[in-house]
């Protein structure tokens, strides 16, 4: 599975890294998650918007540093249409639930205009 960042992204991680050290780590098992079930496992992950190539999923992201489940995390998830094939997967926004209460409706529009 291919793994990419927006320019957006990198600014939200290296902020909430400097908060929460542990986010390196966490980053590298909820890619493990996302290798076996892209679109993610329960009630923690959530289809957000469809477009005919790209599944944009909200989920929730666990964090060694936080007890509660207060980081969400914004990824695009692309096939090709035609083979049905997996891309890969791009992360477009992390955030931390008590700084900001949903997520970058316009980001994500920006981002899908390239579909």
């Amino acid at each position: 599975m291919n793994f990419k960042n927006t320019d957006e992204f990198q600014k939200d991680f290296k902020k909430l890294s400097k908060k929460f050290k542990s986010l390196d780590s966490d980053l590298t098992e909820f890619k493990k998650v996302l290798c076996e079930a892209p679109l993610g496992i329960g009630k923690h992950f959530r289809v957000i918007t469809k477009v005919e190539c790209a599944h944009n999923i909200k989920a929730r992201f666990f964090c060694k540093y936080l007890k509660k489940k207060d980081l969400r995390i914004i990824y695009a998830y692309i096939e090709n249409y035609q083979t049905k094939e997996t891309v890969g997967i791009e992360f477009l926004e992390m955030y931390f639930k008590g700084d900001k209460e949903n997520e970058d409706r316009d980001r994500i529009k920006e981002y899908l205009k390239n579909f």
